[in-house]
């Protein structure tokens, strides 16, 4: 088990792409610290930090499963304190959580553009920031960011700008972090080749949800990322089906959420 004793703090974790990631990674013997506001259920949106942990206690992991948001410094403070104090330090960090309006310049509020902004990019840096001190004592330490290759030609740059900064902003600051402690702490980001059923899609791409993939498929890459099937490497934009590829794997039919449908390629990789 690559992943026994090791620590991973995930954020987003109470559905979709992070509760795939972290049930994936404590299949492997991980720790997982899961990190979300979301404590209660809605009809609209199952899951929980709560039932992510229970699941991963069913098949033998360890969950700690603790409530805060990436905007509260304070909580994730807090978060990363309780996490180190359980499991003994943090290896590993995901920056999962997102927020999205995905709008022109001309429909985007201000208040949409501040919450893209403070959970995206100022949630990643926080993040980090905060478990910092544990990585650096960590012989292993990596940090593995949920956003896309940073391309200024992308027309998704000018369909929804405000959007793609907060993006971009992740994926600017996982390359300084992987500079910034080179031979200290591995830093990259991953980005989905085609669109994956998540509650994202569904809300703002509607039909689309059935030309997309599972969540297991990131959740099989970011396993071949972390746990060195690529080499040490460091400082790379990756892409879930480019990263399966060169584990071997060119069957991508089971991750498929209707096999008849072909899958639609994800925003930012034109």
């Amino acid at each position: 088990m690559p992943f026994k004793g090791k620590t991973v703090f995930i954020t987003g974790a109470s559905r979709g792409i992070g509760r795939s990631i972290a049930l994936r990674l404590a299949a492997e013997g991980a720790n997982i610290a899961l990190i979300s506001k979301t404590q209660q259920e809605r009809p609209d949106l199952p899951g929980t930090i709560h039932s992510v942990a229970a699941e991963i206690k069913a098949i033998g992991g360890n969950a700690l499963p603790i409530a805060a948001d990436v905007r509260d410094e304070e909580g994730i403070v807090i978060a990363a304190q309780k996490t180190a104090d359980q499991f003994g330090g943090i290896d590993i960090v995901i920056n999962n959580a997102s927020a999205i309006h995905f709008a022109a310049t001309d429909d985007t509020p201000a208040k949409k553009y501040d919450l893209m902004m403070e959970v995206n990019s100022r949630g990643t840096f926080i993040c980090v920031q905060s478990c910092l001190p544990w990585l650096l004592k960590s012989p292993d330490a990596q940090i593995l960011t949920m956003s896309p290759p940073l391309n200024l030609n992308s027309k998704w740059v000018g369909v929804s700008p405000a959007y793609a900064l907060s993006k971009y902003g992740m994926s600017l600051l996982t390359m300084g972090f992987a500079k910034e402690f080179h031979g200290r702490i591995r830093a990259n980001t991953l980005w989905p080749k085609t669109f994956i059923a998540t509650d994202a899609i569904r809300v703002n791409f509607g039909s689309m949800i059935q030309q997309s993939r599972q969540p297991s498929i990131v959740a099989d890459a970011t396993y071949a990322i972390l746990s060195g099937k690529l080499g040490r490497i460091t400082g790379e934009h990756l892409i879930d089906e480019d990263v399966l590829r060169q584990t071997g794997i060119t069957d991508f039919m089971p991750y498929a959420t209707d096999p008849a449908q072909e899958p639609q390629e994800d925003i930012f990789l034109d």
